[in-house]
């Protein structure tokens, strides 16, 4: 008699993330209560970056839930580490990365976040800045040929965002950021924004996932995110960002573009199909390249991956395993 065959056992599938439907993760708000109304949404959100109250429900609420866990405990372990080292009493503030495309909404998410977190009883002052205030001047850009880089690594003053992010994690006062306009395209000389000791601050920009090169000789550089207690990676297909960008594209041409003062005056007075063709090899040469070589691959370094589906409704949530 023949031995009897046994099917070989399903292969289980390794991830370090624990994977969410969008109704699976929208059970995990519980009871958490919504403290946003719809006129808050409209102050929140960006161009062409719609967010609705039931995606708040649905996707931040629990999401705002679980960060307010995450910073309590991170809280009690440093005062229980300040009192093992008999410390004075400190605070090191809480820090949220937000990557992503451009035209992701990486924006809308992070002021959403921020508006939620700050209604926590734990965490009061939640503050936000943009790596976009560390991108070197234009002036700087043209000189060393990097307009058309810009948003790649080397475009950003990576030294200054370091500094800045040390500074605020050791607990300094009043620690200054620069302040960049989307209108003039370029840093606004003498403006800083003041980040004085939160308890949560959200970095929010395009590349703050990605590893510095690595150092010569023994000199140790820091990664952005060697200062993150927490990061979260927006996802979406290219040709739903690409979508998305070309529509932001069209409708500023018919808003923000018309300003004398804007860097993007130029392509004003475009005739549709040049603004389209214009806005499509901008996201090609540009951005879509940015993508693929230095955005997608921090993908698996983030705590939280939020995937969108075509209305900009995030469909798939996945949390990093502890």
């Amino acid at each position: 008699m023949s031995e009897p065959a046994f099917a070989d056992p399903p292969k289980r599938v390794l991830s370090p993330y624990h994977r969410f439907s969008r109704e699976e993760w929208a059970k995990l708000r519980a009871d958490t209560p919504l403290t946003l109304n719809l006129e808050d949404l409209r102050r929140l959100q960006s161009l062409h970056e719609p967010i609705s109250l039931e995606e708040v429900i649905a996707i931040y609420l629990p999401l705002s839930r679980l960060l307010a866990l995450y910073v309590a405990a991170t809280q009690g372990l440093f005062k229980a580490t300040q009192r093992f080292l008999g410390a004075e009493d400190g605070k090191m503030p809480y820090i949220i990365g937000v990557a992503g495309s451009v035209a992701v909404g990486k924006s809308t998410t992070a002021r959403v976040l921020k508006a939620l977190l700050s209604r926590w009883p734990n965490t009061p002052k939640v503050e936000l800045v943009t790596t976009d205030g560390f991108l070197k001047p234009r002036a700087t850009l043209i000189r060393e040929n990097l307009m058309d880089r810009k948003g790649f690594p080397e475009s950003y003053d990576g030294s200054a965002l370091i500094r800045f992010l040390s500074d605020v994690k050791a607990g300094e006062r009043n620690v200054l950021a620069p302040v960049y306009s989307h209108l003039t395209y370029d840093i606004v000389p003498g403006e800083h924004i003041v980040i004085d000791r939160p308890d949560i601050l959200i970095v929010e920009g395009l590349n703050v996932l990605l590893p510095n090169r690595l150092s010569r000789g023994d000199k140790e550089i820091p990664f952005v995110s060697d200062f993150f207690d927490f990061s979260i990676f927006l996802d979406a297909d290219d040709a739903l960002l690409e979508k998305w960008y070309v529509a932001r594209f069209m409708t500023l041409r018919e808003t923000v573009f018309r300003d004398e003062r804007s860097y993007f005056r130029q392509f004003a007075d475009l005739s549709d199909e040049e603004a389209e063709a214009t806005a499509r090899s901008i996201w090609r040469r540009i951005n879509l390249v940015n993508l693929h070589e230095n955005i997608l691959p921090t993908r698996p370094r983030a705590s939280l991956l939020l995937t969108k589906g075509p209305s900009h409704r995030i469909e798939q949530v996945a949390l990093r395993k502890l």
